[in-house]
């Protein structure tokens, strides 16, 4: 870059328009997929696809969801939504044979679809039907993505679960518990949150720790009610209903104040038909970590100031000042590059910084009284409102 952008690329930024940036989750679900096994049922997974210079690259995957045709995958995809940009993104799905890596056949594509990301947030919800290569649909299958906007007073919260005396719905063996965790919606839907990892051969799991957004979880709404589910997994999809439970968040935060949260995990056919039937296990809550994201507004008016510094070169390399064609070019009408610059940053900063006072490195200048030439880079500080 030479010394003219350099001079001028602060002025550039910030006298042009914002940015307008915003964090986005997205999340994927498909109905009606291909299948594409013989014995069994297609193993989907959605690679989420951005455009990049006219190129398509592999941002993320979800999970693969074993022998099921109409997933709902627990993975949230993470982005970076710029107002405006267009931004490309590509959902490919594929059926997964065991360790083969995606693509490896032309069976494995179940189809694909193409958006952009403001299509997707200024639906909130968008369904489109997949397609195969040339243009042809994928059957009936179709994939849904919901959008959720993450914003500045929002945050993060670490949960951690664990069970106990859990229904073992196994013959030969004990139950593969995982936990699913739904948000209920204000129309009565229901969007799933977060799936655990399966505990084998358990009836006392300890999940992993996992983080989700408080938009995620409960969208701000301490009261929401989440509706969590335990199931035995099946290789085959065929997952065995163990129990359920309801919560909200405010009760999950009871925990900081040392008290213990749990919750009976019920089968209601079970409560039903049985007289003596108390719950088939407990579901314990047994950390909770809220983790707040600030915003640069949070640290300006918690008190964060901004100190303003400047280094000017004045050696000759730049040409003589009374020359028009040097960048120190003294000009009697108009500022001269280097000025513009000063002024586009310190117009900005000034207004965060309570003593208004700047300091300024000078290298070759003529310092008085003396006038001699400065090496190293002498300092100054200087009062002045842009």
């Amino acid at each position: 870059m030479n010394e003219v952008q350099e001079a001028t690329s602060p002025a550039t930024s910030l006298s042009g328009p914002a940015t307008c940036v915003s964090k986005v989750e997205l999340r994927v679900s498909c109905k009606a997929l291909l299948d594409r096994d013989t014995l069994n049922k297609s193993d989907p997974c959605v690679v989420l696809m951005v455009q990049n210079n006219g190129q398509w690259v592999e941002l993320d995957r979800t999970e693969v969801i074993k022998s099921n045709l109409h997933p709902l995958f627990g993975k949230v995809f993470g982005l970076d939504y710029y107002f405006e940009e267009v931004q490309k993104l590509r959902f490919e799905v594929y059926d997964i044979h065991g360790t083969h890596s995606i693509g490896t056949r032309e069976d494995d594509f179940l189809g694909g679809m193409e958006c952009t990301l403001g299509q997707i947030v200024a639906q909130k919800k968008m369904i489109k039907p997949l397609l195969l290569k040339y243009g042809k649909y994928a059957g009936k299958s179709t994939i849904t993505v919901h959008a959720e906007e993450i914003s500045g007073n929002n945050g993060y919260v670490e949960l951690s679960f664990c069970a106990k005396k859990l229904d073992d719905k196994d013959l030969f063996s004990k139950s593969d518990p995982f936990l699913e965790i739904f948000r209920i919606n204000d129309d009565g839907t229901e969007q799933l949150v977060h799936r655990t990892e399966v505990i084998k051969n358990n009836l006392n799991p300890v999940w992993e720790p996992f983080k989700v957004s408080l938009i995620s979880l409960c969208s701000c709404d301490e009261e929401r009610k989440l509706k969590c589910l335990v199931w035995d997994y099946d290789s085959r999809g065929k997952h065995d209903f163990i129990g359920e439970f309801y919560a909200t968040f405010r009760e999950m935060q009871k925990i900081s104040s040392g008290n213990k949260v749990s919750w009976d995990c019920v089968n209601p056919k079970y409560k039903q038909k049985k007289r003596n039937y108390k719950n088939s296990g407990v579901v314990i809550l047994s950390d909770l970590k809220l983790h707040r994201v600030y915003s640069f507004l949070d640290y300006i008016m918690g008190g964060c100031q901004i100190h303003f510094t400047v280094a000017i070169d004045f050696t000759a390399s730049n040409g003589d000042p009374r020359n028009s064609c040097s960048l120190h070019y003294i000009n009697p009408y108009q500022p001269n590059e280097y000025l513009k610059a000063l002024i586009a940053v310190g117009e900005i900063c000034q207004d965060y910084d309570s003593d208004k006072r700047f300091s300024a490195l000078g290298f070759g200048a003529r310092i008085p009284p003396n006038y001699e030439v400065s090496k190293s880079g002498q300092t100054f500080v200087f009062n002045h409102m842009f």
